[in-house]
C-alpha cells in the first residue's frame, strides 16, 4: 500500500469503525463525508457498499461497489460486495460473473465460492452449486455460514426439500 492508498484507507477508518460497531447510519454518512472529499477514495465506496448492504439498500450499495471497482478494478473486495449485491437483486448471472472474476486470480478464494455456490443455488443449478458449495467447505469456513452451505448441499442432494416459500404456503 503506497502513501496515497494509506492515506484514504486512513480517512475511511471511523467510517469502518462505525459500520463494525452496527451504527450503521452513522457510517453512510460518514462515508458519504469521506467520498465527497476525496472522489477516488475507493476505500470509502467499498464500504459505503457494505453499509448500504445492510440496510439492504441494494441499488445504492451496488452503485458504491461499481464506483470503488472504477477506482481499483482489482479490488478483490468490491468484486465479492458487488457480486452478493447483484445476488441479493436476484442478478444471478452476473452475480456469478462478478465472482468468476475473482476465481480467475484466485480459484480458492472462499468469498468467491460462496458466491458462485449461492447464485447457482438460487437459480435451481443444483450441479454447478454443489461443485463450488463443496469447496468452499474445504476452506474451513465459519460455523454459522458452513452450517449454511451444508443446508444447501442437503437440498442439493435431495436429502431435505427447500424451506417452503410464502407462495408455497398460500398454494396449500
Amino acid at each position: 500500500m503506497d502513501d496515497l492508498q494509506s492515506k484514504r484507507w486512513e480517512a475511511a477508518e471511523e467510517g469502518m469503525e462505525l459500520l463494525h460497531a452496527g451504527e450503521v447510519d452513522q457510517a453512510v454518512a460518514e462515508l458519504l463525508r469521506v467520498a465527497r472529499e476525496d472522489s477516488h477514495n475507493e476505500y470509502a465506496f467499498h464500504f459505503l457498499g457494505h453499509a448500504y448492504f445492510e440496510k439492504e439498500a441494494y441499488p445504492e450499495a451496488l452503485k458504491s461497489y461499481i464506483e470503488a471497482l472504477r477506482l481499483a478494478p482489482e479490488y478483490v473486495g468490491a468484486m465479492i460486495g458487488a457480486g452478493q449485491t447483484l445476488r441479493m437483486m436476484g442478478e444471478y448471472d452476473r452475480a456469478i460473473r462478478m465472482g468468476q472474476r475473482v476465481l480467475q486470480n484466485d480459484r480458492d478464494d472462499p468469498d468467491a465460492l460462496f458466491l458462485v455456490g449461492a447464485a447457482h443455488f438460487q437459480k435451481g443449478e443444483n450441479q454447478q452449486a454443489k461443485r463450488y458449495l463443496e469447496r468452499y467447505l474445504e476452506t474451513g469456513p465459519e460455523l454459522e455460514v458452513a452450517l449454511e452451505v451444508e443446508g444447501m448441499l442437503q437440498v442439493v442432494r435431495g436429502e431435505v426439500l427447500p424451506f417452503p416459500t410464502a407462495e408455497d404456503a398460500v398454494d396449500n
